[in-house]
């Protein structure tokens, strides 16, 4: 079974979400909105596209949680179904049930160093 096909989205705490986007922009172009920057890309020797989303989130947030950790990592995967049922399976902790939008499917679970990690699969694949 294919799992993880990408590193989805890197998300982490910081004091000032707004500062640190204007200074990614202003330094290095990284092109922000107020939720980060879309990085696009395509799949090897293929015309699929895929994007990686880069986020500063307020220190303050609880969406890492129970993570006690400064960051979460959103890896892309191919079957969110199956693959939730095989980790659970293998006793793998999952925090939520899938949530379904139009652009996706979320699930989280948790790795063994506490980490909370972002599943997700794209809508349309």
């Amino acid at each position: 079974m294919k799992k993880v096909t990408a590193i989805g989205g890197i998300f982490f705490k910081c004091k000032d979400p707004e500062q640190v986007n204007h200074w990614y922009k202003t330094h290095l172009g990284v092109e922000t909105s107020p939720y980060g920057a879309k990085f696009d890309w395509r799949e090897a020797d293929s015309d699929k596209k895929g994007y990686t989303l880069w986020s500063p989130f307020k220190e303050s947030t609880q969406y890492f949680e129970p993570s006690e950790k400064d960051f979460m990592i959103n890896y892309h995967v191919a079957d969110i179904e199956a693959l939730v049922e095989e980790l659970k399976k293998e006793g793998i902790t999952t925090l939520d049930e899938i949530a379904t939008y139009e652009y996706g499917k979320f699930v989280h679970i948790i790795d063994p160093e506490g980490n909370k990690i972002e599943l997700f699969e794209p809508a349309g694949e």
